[in-house]
């Protein structure tokens, strides 16, 4: 395998690399294009970034023109339900008959449904599937990425779900950051006493820390799972037991869930879909960040967009997910929610790249290392099969990666087509 590679010709480049921390506000809406550059990547690492006819001549082990494409860093996921077992194509038809969710959860769907299947499912099962998941998504230009546990609800297979995510982090050479989402809905033991769910996933925190198994706790804070003031509670919990943590929030009810994550300092507010004006405010106001999520109202078809431009317009700084999981977005193309946050949330081009990079990485505590090309970082590097950056929102549902390095090592490349 090369140790040296070199990227010449480059059409635009974008680096990322204008600010530090997460990109805020209007900053959102501005990149520096590096047009006709190259990129020099060495032992893992991004070595030099200069125009091409600087490095052209540069002695490496392999060489690549990119004849005028776009190049930039891996893109980075922040929200994922990577592990779990089973899947729920058959509740596609009722949702399409118009049967309520909470009568498909009667008949033994809806997320009850993914618990049931994940807690019969075995280590070996659940980490083949999240490594086929894992493969997909690199497909499509993702090098880093978060992993929720969250379809258990039981000490032994949230375990179970940390573990396998923790195994595929160590084998896939994509970088893998863990969430313990426990406190993700309420399952049948406990509709009567919801807090003695939130107690028995607390009391797993001490097991986490020691195994080493998340480095986030989260939390759904929403009508009928987890009251603001439960949550709150839960996540000073996690807190004190040195967790940073995240919250699904305001994603169907506008219960204050923004403001909660405020006030908690989380490092993300999830969803966010009904977010208020105060949310808002008070959002662009913190070092919280928001991560919208379009692929889960579109395809469940109700519901409206975040407001993402009322929230950059105010201030904040916004990351997009798929939200990938097996009830209500069941996708791993983050190319296809660039196209939803243009169209649906209104989003630019620029807003999107800052969404999918830099403030992405820092989602998810990898500021310092993911979603920028820079001289000494990690050689995270997409070539696209577009002249320019407007290009991928615009041209949606298709996956337009051409070649994608992870840590200066060829981890995918598009196939040809033999006809």
């Amino acid at each position: 395998m090369a140790q040296t590679t070199l990227l010449y010709n480059i059409g635009q480049l974008l680096t990322m690399d204008q600010h530090d921390g997460p990109v805020r506000g209007e900053k959102m809406g501005s990149i520096d294009v590096k047009e006709n550059y190259a990129v020099f990547m060495k032992d893992g690492k991004v070595e030099k970034i200069a125009p091409s006819d600087e490095l052209k001549h540069t002695d490496a082990d392999e060489k690549i023109d990119c004849k005028g494409k776009l190049v930039t860093p891996g893109l980075v996921e922040p929200h994922t339900h990577l592990v779990f077992g089973g899947s729920r194509e058959h509740e596609m038809a009722l949702k399409q008959q118009g049967v309520p969710y909470l009568e498909i959860l009667k008949q033994g769907g809806g997320i009850l449904s993914t618990v049931r299947s994940t807690r019969k499912a075995s280590e070996k099962e659940l980490y083949e599937r999240a490594m086929f998941h894992l493969n997909r998504m690199a497909t499509y230009g993702i090098t880093t990425m978060e992993a929720k546990s969250g379809y258990g609800m039981d000490r032994e297979t949230e375990l179970k779900q940390l573990r396998v995510a923790k195994k595929a982090g160590e084998d896939h050479p994509l970088d893998l950051v863990s969430t313990f989402l426990g406190a993700h809905a309420i399952t049948e033991e406990y509709k009567d006493n919801p807090k003695a769910l939130l107690d028995e996933m607390a009391s797993m925190f001490d097991q986490i820390k020691e195994e080493d198994l998340a480095e986030f706790v989260d939390i759904f804070t929403e009508t009928g799972v987890f009251t603001i003031e439960q949550s709150r509670r839960y996540l000073q919990k996690a807190k004190d037991h040195g967790f940073d943590v995240k919250m699904h929030a305001d994603e169907i009810d506008p219960l204050g869930g923004t403001q909660l994550a405020v006030e908690m300092g989380a490092t993300t507010g999830d969803h966010l879909a009904v977010a208020t004006d105060e949310g808002i405010k008070e959002l662009a106001n913190s070092n919280t960040i928001g991560v919208l999520l379009p692929g889960t109202i579109f395809y469940l078809g109700k519901g409206e967009f975040a407001r993402a431009r009322d929230m950059i317009e105010a201030g904040a700084a916004i990351a997009i997910s798929t939200d990938f999981n097996p009830g209500s977005s069941v996708t791993e193309n983050i190319q296809l929610i660039m196209s939803l946050a243009a169209l649906k949330m209104k989003m630019t081009p620029e807003e999107i790249w800052h969404a999918v990079t830099v403030n992405a990485a820092h989602a998810i505590n990898r500021g310092d290392e993911a979603g920028q090309i820079k001289e000494g970082r990690k050689a995270d590097v997409v070539i696209w099969d577009a002249p320019n950056y407007l290009y991928i929102p615009y041209h949606y549902g298709v996956n337009h990666v051409n070649t994608v390095f992870k840590a200066g090592q060829k981890l995918y490349e598009r196939g040809d087509l033999l006809v």
